[in-house]
C-alpha cells in the first residue's frame, strides 16, 4: 500500500470505477466539496496534487478535470501551476475561480489584482445572444445548468438544452476572489458578467479541440443559486458521465482497505464519542476482527456532560471487547495553566493527547506494529492546511492533524484515518449505513480539544463545570423544543453549543448585585461545515433557553446570541 506521509499516512485504496471526475487542488478550502457535490450526483471523483503529473495511468477512466481554486494569485512566483498535459489531453476543463485565471494565464490572457476583492454573494448575468448557434452541444448543455426551467434529473439525463437561444438569467453567485480577467485568452468568449463588471462565465470557442469552460465563482457552495446544477450540466452533459458511484460502494472500498492494509495487526482508536470517531469505530469493527480492535477514551475534563457514561454504552452496544477509558482530567488542566492563545491551547491539547495515548499503549502490552486510527475529516486537513496538494493555507489546527507528535506518526505510515476523504454529513449516511443508532448519528459536532477551545482565555477546572451544566441545559432544551412543523430544534441545527466568555458582568439576582460570567449561545445551519448560516432562532425560544441559564446556573449572569455566518468567521470561536 501505497505512503503518504504528507497528508494521511495512508493512501487507501483507490476506488476503480469505469468513469471519473478528476479535480486538480490548487489549495482552495472548498475543493473537497466540489469532489462531495459531484459524488451526491453519483459520480465519482478523484482529487489530486494540481502540480501532479498526468499520466496515463491517472487518466485511465477519466471524463473530464476541474481545476479548483486556490488562496495564490497567478502571477506570484509560488503560484501552482498544473501539468502542461492537461492542455493537450482533449478531456473537458473545468476552472473554478483561481482554475479559470490559471487557464487564462497559460493561454496568454491577463490576470491581475482588483482594487476591491469580490467575496460573498454578488449578482451575476448570464446571456445567451442569438448568434450563439454555432456553439457546439457540449456548450449548449453546459448553460442547460443555468436555465431555472430544467429541474436536477434532466440534467443528471445529459441531455438538457436551453429552454431559448436568447437565454438571459440572473442569479447570485458565491465569489472569493481578489483577482480578475483583464483579458481573455485568445479562443475564450464571455458569456456572463457580474455585477461589479467583470468575466464571470467563460468558453472556449472551439469546442471540438478545447472544450474549456470557466467560472469566476464557486458553484461547489450552497451559497450559488443552481451550483449543484451548473457541476451536474458540465459532469453528464458536457463529459457524459453517468450516475455509478454509491455510499455503500465506498463503505465496501473502506473496508476492504482497511482490512489489506491492517491485515493481523492491532488497531487503537482515541475515540472522543462524537459522530466521527464514533463511525470510525463501528467501521472498525465490521472491517476486521474485534479482537484487534482497541478503543481508547480519554476523560479530559474537557468533555461534555456525562460524556464517559454515554461512550461506554454506546461502544459496548457496538460489540467493543476491549474498551479502555482513561481518566485523565488533572494532566491536562495542568498542562493548560496559563494558557489563552487558541492554537497554543490546541498544541499542548494534541501533544498531551499523544503522550499519554503512549503510556496507556506500553501498559496494555501492544506491539510496536499497532495501527493509530482516528476521526480526521476532510475539514479537518484543510483547515489545518493539509489538503490535497501543499497550496491550502492554516485555518486553525487540529489536535489530530498539526501536533509535531501527530506528525510524527504520519511520517511512520502509522496512521489510519478512513474519513479524510469525507465531509460531516457523508460521515452521518456512512454511520446510518453501519447501523449505528440515529441519536448517536445525528450528535452535533464536538471538537478534540473539548471545552478548552469553548472557553475563551485561560482553561480551569471551574470553568469547565460551569460550561459543562449551561451547555448541557441548552442541548437538552433544543431536544424538547419544536419548530412550527414539529420537528425538534436540535434536528434543524447542524451545530450548537455555548461559550463562555473571559469577562464577567454586573447583573441583579432579586436584590442582590450579581458579577457573574458571559455566556454565548451558538447555533448554525449548514450542509458540510464549510460554510454555515445562524439559525434564525424563535425569539420566544431564545429568550426561554436563556433566562433558564441564569436562573439554574448561578455562576452566568448574561447570556448572548452569536449572529455571525461562516463565513467570515469560524463555527467554532477558537
Amino acid at each position: 500500500m501505497q505512503q503518504n506521509p504528507d497528508n494521511t499516512g495512508i493512501r487507501q485504496s483507490r476506488w476503480s470505477p469505469q468513469e471519473k471526475i478528476l479535480i486538480l487542488d490548487f489549495g482552495s478550502q472548498t475543493t473537497g466539496l466540489i469532489g462531495r457535490r459531484i459524488r451526491d450526483l453519483g459520480v465519482y471523483t478523484e482529487i489530486i496534487p494540481g502540480d501532479e503529473t498526468l499520466t496515463g495511468a491517472l487518466l485511465t477512466g477519466v471524463r473530464g478535470i476541474i481545476l479548483s481554486g486556490s488562496p495564490e494569485s497567478v502571477y506570484t512566483p509560488k503560484a501552482p501551476v498544473p501539468d502542461p498535459r492537461i492542455y493537450t489531453c482533449g478531456l473537458p476543463l473545468l476552472g473554478i475561480c483561481y482554475g479559470l485565471q490559471r487557464m487564462t494565464a497559460d493561454m496568454g490572457g491577463r490576470v491581475e489584482p482588483l482594487s476591491q476583492r469580490e467575496y460573498g454573494g454578488v449578482p451575476v448575468q448570464l446571456e445567451l445572444p442569438g448568434d450563439s448557434a454555432g456553439l457546439s452541444d457540449q456548450a449548449w448543455r453546459f448553460f442547460a445548468g443555468f436555465d431555472r426551467s430544467i429541474p436536477l434529473a434532466r440534467l443528471i439525463a445529459g441531455n438538457a438544452l436551453p429552454s431559448s437561444s436568447t437565454l438571459t438569467v440572473s442569479f447570485t453567485a458565491w465569489m472569493s476572489h481578489g483577482d480578475t480577467l483583464t483579458q481573455l485568452a485568445a479562443g475564450f468568449r464571455e458569456y456572463g458578467r457580474s455585477s461589479t463588471g467583470f468575466p464571470a462565465v467563460v468558453i472556449h470557442q472551439d469546442q471540438e479541440r478545447r472544450p474549456w469552460f470557466g467560472l469566476q465563482f464557486h458553484p461547489e457552495v450552497s451559497h450559488s443559486e443552481r451550483g449543484k446544477e451548473i457541476l451536474a450540466a458540465f459532469v453528464f452533459g458536457v463529459c457524459a458521465c453517468t450516475v455509478s458511484w454509491t455510499m455503500e460502494q465506498y463503505r465496501e472500498q473502506l473496508s476492504a482497505s482497511l482490512a489489506e492494509q491492517v491485515g493481523t495487526s492491532p488497531v487503537l482508536l482515541l475515540i472522543s464519542g462524537g459522530v466521527d470517531s464514533t463511525v470510525v469505530g463501528a467501521l472498525l469493527l465490521k472491517a476486521l476482527d474485534p479482537e484487534q480492535v482497541h478503543l481508547m477514551y480519554m476523560d479530559t475534563g474537557l468533555m461534555r456532560k456525562d460524556e464517559s457514561k454515554t461512550v461506554q454504552s454506546a461502544l459496548e452496544g457496538l460489540g467493543a471487547r476491549h474498551l479502555h477509558i482513561v481518566h485523565c482530567e488533572t494532566a491536562f488542566l495542568s498542562a493548560l495553566k496559563g494558557l489563552e492563545e487558541p492554537e497554543a491551547k490546541r498544541r499542548v491539547i494534541g501533544d498531551l493527547f499523544i503522550t499519554l495515548q503512549e503510556q496507556e499503549v506500553a501498559r496494555l502490552g501492544l506491539p510496536d506494529t499497532y495501527f493509530l486510527a482516528q476521526g480526521t475529516l476532510y475539514t479537518d486537513l484543510i483547515e489545518s492546511g493539509k489538503g490535497v496538494g501543499k497550496k491550502a493555507h492554516l485555518i486553525k489546527s487540529h489536535h489530530n492533524v498539526g501536533s509535531p507528535l501527530v506528525k510524527a506518526k504520519r511520517q511512520a505510515g502509522r496512521i489510519i484515518e478512513p474519513l479524510d476523504k469525507l465531509y460531516k454529513d457523508e460521515v452521518r449516511q456512512l454511520g446510518r449505513l453501519l447501523a449505528l443508532d440515529e441519536e448517536l448519528v445525528l450528535r452535533h459536532p464536538f471538537p478534540g480539544p473539548g471545552l478548552a477551545v469553548r472557553i475563551l482565555g485561560e482553561v480551569t477546572q471551574e470553568k469547565c463545570a460551569i460550561l459543562r451544566e449551561a451547555d448541557a441545559l441548552y442541548i437538552a432544551e433544543l431536544k424538547k423544543r419544536r419548530s412550527p412543523l414539529g420537528k425538534r430544534l436540535y434536528d434543524e441545527i447542524w451545530q450548537a453549543f455555548g461559550v463562555l466568555l473571559p469577562i464577567r458582568s454586573v447583573g441583579v439576582a432579586g436584590d442582590v448585585r450579581k458579577y457573574g460570567w458571559v455566556l454565548s449561545l451558538r447555533a448554525v445551519v449548514s450542509t458540510d461545515g464549510m460554510t454555515a448560516d445562524v439559525y434564525p432562532f424563535p425569539i420566544k425560544d431564545l429568550l426561554e433557553i436563556s433566562t433558564l441559564i441564569t436562573n439554574t446556573v448561578k455562576d452566568i449572569g448574561r447570556v448572548t446570541y452569536d449572529v455571525s455566518s461562516k463565513p467570515p468567521a469560524t463555527i467554532e470561536w477558537e
